[in-house]
């Protein structure tokens, strides 16, 4: 298997996942900033010219969330359970991509993105609009997670791995955080994984944005 990947949000949570597994993927770097990702190469792999995507034989897989739902299942892991809680690990993957990912990740973008790629600062007006729907959700996944280890209970699953992926990057982008013990508890469990604290493969992780 190969996972073509950059030191940017989604492939972080593939890289850990395929990190945390220990999967026996080849990791190639794809540098964003000289546009690797928008060759007509890249772009036969994957026509929306994004990170992460996983070749495996034949079959071709784009989407940071399918591509570890196939991780984990070629693994035999339960991070992608056999049982009921397959449907609990779609809600929490669908409810991050339409609700808690888009507020979170703007922070990131203007925080990160813009500075890194694009040679901009952050806008302010663009993170006080984002600010009360981040605020929201948050409260959403903070009283979820109130008596649970993780979002299905004990069991770790890739939804944690999904939800949680912006939260190495709330000093760097003030995540609004304080209001939500429950999250920064979970996430400092996640942060106890070795793979979620460093998982870039070693030549690119001393760059990681």
């Amino acid at each position: 298997m190969k996972l073509y990947y950059s030191d940017t949000l989604n492939p972080r949570k593939v890289c850990a996942l395929a990190r945390h597994l220990n999967s026996p993927v080849e990791f190639i770097w794809v540098d964003l900033a000289k546009g690797e990702h928008r060759t007509p190469q890249y772009r036969a792999m994957n026509p929306n010219a994004k990170v992460p995507v996983l070749v495996d034989g034949g079959l071709v897989l784009w989407e940071s969330n399918a591509i570890m739902c196939h991780l984990a299942e070629k693994a035999g892991s339960d991070l992608w359970p056999r049982d009921e809680r397959r449907i609990e690990v779609m809600r929490w993957l669908m409810w991050d991509a339409t609700e808690f990912a888009p507020p979170a990740s703007t922070f990131y973008f203007e925080h990160v993105i813009k500075p890194r790629f694009l040679r901009r600062e952050a806008d302010p007006v663009e993170i006080a609009r984002v600010t009360p729907d981040f605020e929201r959700y948050a409260g959403v996944l903070e009283g979820h997670l109130t008596g649970r280890r993780y979002l299905l209970g004990d069991g770790l699953s890739v939804a944690d791995f999904a939800v949680a992926i912006t939260l190495p990057y709330a000093g760097q982008t003030g995540l609004p955080l304080q209001a939500f013990p429950e999250i920064r508890r979970w996430h400092a469990q996640l942060n106890e994984l070795p793979a979620w604290r460093e998982p870039f493969p070693t030549l690119q992780a001393a760059g990681a944005a």
